[in-house]
C-alpha cells in the first residue's frame, strides 16, 4: 500500500477513508491525520490494520480534533491494549461529532469498558455502538445499560451490538432486558452468537413487549428452541409492539414457526406504513436498516451501514 491509496479510497467514496488488514506506515498515518484535521473525512475505517502504538496515538489525536468524523471503525483488534483504550477514551472525550463507533473484535474486557465508559456515556452525538466479540462481562454490561436511559432523561444509544460476548451471565442479560424495556431510544439490538437459551429469550420477549421503540432484535445462533419461538409468536399475535424484524436463524426452531413470526411482523409493518401514509408528512419515520453479518477474519463481508447518521451517510464498510 502506498500513500496515494488513502487518496484513492477518498476519491472512491468522498469523505471516506477505508483500509482493511494493512500494515500502515508513518507516512500513511500522516495522510490520515491530515485529512482528519482538514475536516474532510466523515467515515474512517482502519479495520484489522497494524500500526505502532505511537501511530495509534496520532490517529486518536486526529479523531479528537475532527469536527466532521461521523463513523469510526476500529474493528478486529486495532484497539488491542489498555494503553490504546485510554488513547481512544481521551479522543472521544474531546470529539463531538462521532455518531457511530465500531470496536467489534477488540479484546477490551470489562477493564477496557470501564476506561471508555465516561467518554461513551457523555458523548453528545454517539447513537450507534458495536461492542461485539469484545470479551465483555457483567460489569461492562452494567455500564452499557446506563447508556440506554429511560423516558428521554438524556440522549442515549439507538443501535447496540453485543454479539459474541459469552462471558455475560444470566444476571447481566436480565439487567439488559430491564434497560431495553424502559429505554426511550433504542431501535436496534444485536445479540447474535451469545449462549442465551430459552430463559433469557423469555426475558427479552417481555422487554420487547414493553419497549416503545425497539424495531430490530437479532438472536441468530443464541441456543433457542421452539419454546422461545412460541413465546415470541404469542407476543406478536396478541400484543402491539414496535418490533419489525426478529432474526432467529441458526437456532433449533422449526422453519414453520419462524415463518409465522415473520409473516405477522410483516403484516404489522404494512399496517404501520398505511397509517403513516394516511397521516402524511408527520407519519412514522422510515426505519434505518442495519444489516449485521457475523464477522470472520478470513472472509470479511460487506455491509451497508446507515447507523445513526443524521444526514443519512451511506457507506459500504467491512465488519
Amino acid at each position: 500500500m502506498s500513500c496515494s491509496l488513502v487518496d484513492t479510497f477518498t476519491k472512491m467514496l468522498p469523505g471516506s477513508i477505508q483500509i482493511t488488514g494493512e500494515t500502515l506506515s508513518g507516512a500513511e498515518i500522516k495522510d490520515i491525520c491530515d485529512s482528519l484535521k482538514e475536516n474532510s473525512v466523515r467515515l474512517l475505517s482502519i479495520r484489522g490494520c497494524q500500526l505502532s502504538d505511537r501511530d495509534f496515538g496520532r490517529v486518536c489525536r486526529g479523531v479528537a480534533e475532527s469536527h466532521s468524523l461521523a463513523q469510526l471503525n476500529m474493528n478486529l483488534g486495532v484497539v488491542s491494549t489498555i494503553s490504546r483504550t485510554k488513547h481512544l477514551a481521551d479522543a472521544l472525550k474531546t470529539n463531538r461529532s462521532i455518531q457511530t463507533l465500531f470496536l467489534h473484535g477488540s479484546p477490551l474486557l470489562d477493564a477496557g469498558l470501564v476506561t471508555l465508559n465516561t467518554a461513551l456515556s457523555t458523548h453528545p452525538s454517539l447513537v450507534s455502538l458495536d461492542l461485539g466479540d469484545c470479551m465483555l462481562g457483567d460489569e461492562a454490561l452494567r455500564l452499557i445499560c446506563a447508556m440506554l436511559p429511560p423516558d428521554g432523561a438524556k440522549s442515549g444509544l439507538r443501535e447496540l451490538t453485543l454479539s459474541a460476548n459469552p462471558s455475560i451471565t444470566t444476571k447481566g442479560w436480565a439487567r439488559l432486558a430491564i434497560a431495553v424495556a424502559h429505554s426511550s431510544q433504542l431501535r436496534v439490538l444485536n445479540l447474535d452468537y451469545n449462549p442465551l437459551g430459552d430463559q433469557i429469550a423469555g426475558m427479552l420477549a417481555v422487554a420487547v413487549a414493553s419497549s416503545r421503540t425497539l424495531e430490530v432484535l437479532d438472536l441468530e445462533g443464541t441456543g433457542l428452541t421452539n419454546q422461545s419461538a412460541q413465546v415470541f409468536l404469542e407476543m406478536v399475535e396478541n400484543y402491539p409492539t414496535c418490533l419489525r424484524v426478529l432474526v432467529l436463524a441458526e437456532n433449533a426452531i422449526s422453519p414453520e414457526l419462524q415463518q409465522q413470526i415473520s409473516d405477522l411482523l410483516s403484516e404489522g409493518e404494512e399496517e404501520d406504513d398505511k397509517e403513516g401514509e394516511a397521516r402524511g408528512s408527520a407519519a412514522i419515520p422510515t426505519r434505518e436498516k442495519t444489516a449485521w453479518i457475523p464477522h470472520s477474519n478470513s472472509h470479511p463481508q460487506m455491509v451497508l451501514l446507515t447507523s445513526g447518521l443524521g444526514e443519512s451517510l451511506l457507506a459500504e464498510t467491512e465488519m
